[in-house]
Order: structure tokens, then sequence, then C-alpha cells
């Protein structure tokens, strides 16, 4: 399934909602510019929307390495939100859950940072 993506933003965050397989195709570019385009603009947070992904591939992996690597190293950080059961699995296979604090929603994610 081809990878979409949306994006938004309010005062806690920037929000990227991926919908498809994040395999690291002619999209994934298109991604880490977003972020890049986002950071010029001074960036701080960016949540990952991964309720409508349904597979990631080691170069989808590899992505959100290269996008945390980017926000880390302006000072920033990563979440990711709403990731399916099978994600999960592949999150903690890869101990990218020690590396990237998941929520379970975005809106869980929101309750938690305007405390």
């Amino acid at each position: 399934m081809k990878l979409t993506y949306r994006t938004s933003k309010d005062d806690l965050a920037n929000y990227l909602f991926i919908q498809g397989d994040l395999i690291g195709d002619e999209t994934g570019p298109q991604l880490v510019e977003v972020i890049s385009d986002a950071i010029l603009e001074g960036a701080k947070t960016f949540v990952i929307d991964l309720s409508e992904v349904r597979y990631i591939s080691s170069s989808g992996i590899g992505l959100l390495i290269t996008i945390l690597t980017k926000m880390r190293n302006v000072g920033g950080e990563v979440y990711l939100t709403s990731p399916s059961q099978h994600v999960k699995k592949l999150l903690i296979i890869t101990k990218l859950n020690n590396i990237f604090t998941v929520f379970d929603s975005v809106d869980d994610f929101k309750s938690q940072m305007s405390k």
C-alpha cells in the first residue's frame, strides 16, 4: 500500500500522520524533508502517528531513526503514537521502544504533555 502522509501543528508539537506501508520508498526522502523544513521553522517536538501504518520495513525503521537523529541534533524530540499490535511488536524486537517514547494516541500525548 502506497505511503501517504499529512501534517499539522499546534502549540505542543508538529504532527505527522502516516498512512500505508512505511518501507522507505520514494516517500522517505519527502518525510525527511518535511522534518528538515519544520526544524528550520523552529520545531522541537514531532509526533508521528502510526495508527494507519500496516507494515514497517528495515528501511522504514531507518527512516524513523533518521528523523529522530535530525530532531535530537537540534535539541528536539520525536514521539510515536498509536502503533498497531504488529508495529508494537516490531518496536520491541528492534528495541526502538527504548529509544522512542510511545503514546497510545495523539490525544494521550496531548494530555500527558499539557500537564
